[in-house]
């Protein structure tokens, strides 16, 4: 079977980046990333064998701190297994979503009708995660990390750097293919039980669960965030990045 990706990648080096193709490339990737929704609305169908394959491998060249890749990830087909996951994500999105709502009670209507939304797309997922075909559970063993900020007066994130970018590979060529998913992390609240259901090692923890499966509806497209100069700063905190 022909590795999609690798050719991509062969082609970029071989013309460059500053040929024609090398920038139709890039704007390519730009474009997956600008449009790169989280979706939580997916259908039951299956996604080939070939499709997972090329997902996986993309998760798989992610970057990691001294290159030793100290994650797995479990990818759950299982009808039962998922059920089972899906009954566990559905709790404790009830919980989450009660919070969530209460939060936004105060907030402006126009604000109000935005975050329902959301939460109503994150009801469809609560509601029918456990028939997603895909449930990736994404897994980290914290030995073989160097975390550096383990000792600092606050939460450590550092060991997520050697994880997290496998999950946003993903995550890019699953909107590559067409896939939906999005980025969960409710399940961790139940580490204990998805670690005794899917045999996940004792030294092996969970970091997120991506559902994943074909869209409802259109699925992907434009995203909103916060512009460049509110978040990128120039040789110091709170100094423009611009000289405008």
């Amino acid at each position: 079977m022909g590795n999609g990706f690798a050719e991509i990648g062969d082609r970029h080096r071989i013309m460059g980046p500053e040929s024609k193709a090398g920038r139709g490339m890039s704007e390519q990737l730009y474009d997956l990333m600008s449009t790169q929704r989280a979706i939580r609305r997916l259908r039951p169908d299956p996604i080939p064998d070939d499709v997972l394959e090329r997902i996986m491998q993309a998760a798989v060249w992610a970057p990691s701190g001294g290159n030793l890749q100290p994650w797995r990830m479990v990818m759950v087909t299982d009808p039962e297994l998922r059920a089972t996951l899906g009954g566990l994500y559905a709790r404790r999105w009830e919980v989450f979503a009660a919070m969530y709502r209460k939060r936004i009670a105060a907030a402006p209507p126009e604000e109000q009708a935005k975050e329902e939304r959301t939460i109503a797309a994150g009801d469809h997922l609560g509601n029918h995660f456990g028939e997603c075909p895909v449930i990736a559970i994404v897994c980290f063993n914290p030995d073989r990390m160097a975390v550096t900020d383990a000792g600092l007066d606050r939460v450590s994130v550092v060991g997520g750097g050697s994880v997290y970018p496998a999950v946003q590979n993903l995550l890019l060529a699953c909107r590559a293919e067409g896939v939906g998913s999005v980025l969960t992390t409710l399940l961790c609240q139940d580490e204990a039980e998805v670690k005794a259901l899917l045999g996940i090692p004792d030294d092996w923890y969970t970091a997120a669960a991506l559902p994943m499966g074909y869209p409802v509806g259109g699925g992907y497209g434009p995203i909103a965030r916060r512009p460049v100069q509110d978040l990128f700063f120039r040789d110091g905190w709170r100094r423009p990045i611009s000289g405008d």
